[in-house]
């Protein structure tokens, strides 16, 4: 495919809209079961990390969904929950070039990804990245389409489709 901008028409608002791969969430699912009251008190919360509670311990990755024939990826960055041991790990490893050798952390998708249906509590593992990157976070849930999507890929107009109804969801919230 040439590497050109696609753009589309969204169905919701009617505004033609460039098109992106890359969708998110700002924290972990888990975040909104504290009163909002209660939240500066309970929660500590960097850029990737977060903790509630001091006893559940959360990470922020990447899921990408490889688009088979088109040069981009389709990305979901996520929230995973991760042990306190991984925690103290990771943190241990923040700066550290050699964490991309450390084993995956496993952990459960703590963010609802739109177009796949239930997505929280779905079994997962993190891959660290370079030094600045957040982690690959693979889907290891056995029979999950997201598991198949990420595993096989899905093709640009299936994409395109995901990016659609994402749009239509973020219209309507």
């Amino acid at each position: 495919m040439a590497l050109e901008k696609y753009s589309f028409t969204c169905s919701c608002c009617g505004k033609v809209q460039e098109l992106a791969l890359c969708f998110g969430s700002e924290y972990p699912e888990y975040y909104f079961s504290v009163p909002l009251q209660e939240r500066e008190s309970r929660i500590e919360r960097t850029e990737s990390l977060c903790v509630v509670d001091g006893n559940h311990f959360f990470h922020r990755g990447r899921i990408p969904i490889p688009i088979t024939d088109y040069h981009e990826d389709l990305i979901f960055n996520v929230w995973t929950s991760i042990s306190k041991g991984n925690f103290e790990i990771r943190n241990d490893l923040w700066n550290d070039p050699s964490r991309i050798e450390h084993q995956p952390y496993f952990g459960w998708l703590q963010t609802n990804i739109p177009t796949y249906g239930n997505t929280l509590n779905i079994k997962t593992l993190a891959r660290e990245n370079e030094v600045g990157l957040i982690p690959n976070v693979e889907v290891i849930e056995d029979g999950h389409q997201l598991t198949l999507d990420q595993k096989n890929g899905i093709n640009f107009e299936t994409a395109l489709n995901k990016v659609q109804q994402i749009f239509t969801v973020l219209h309507t919230e």
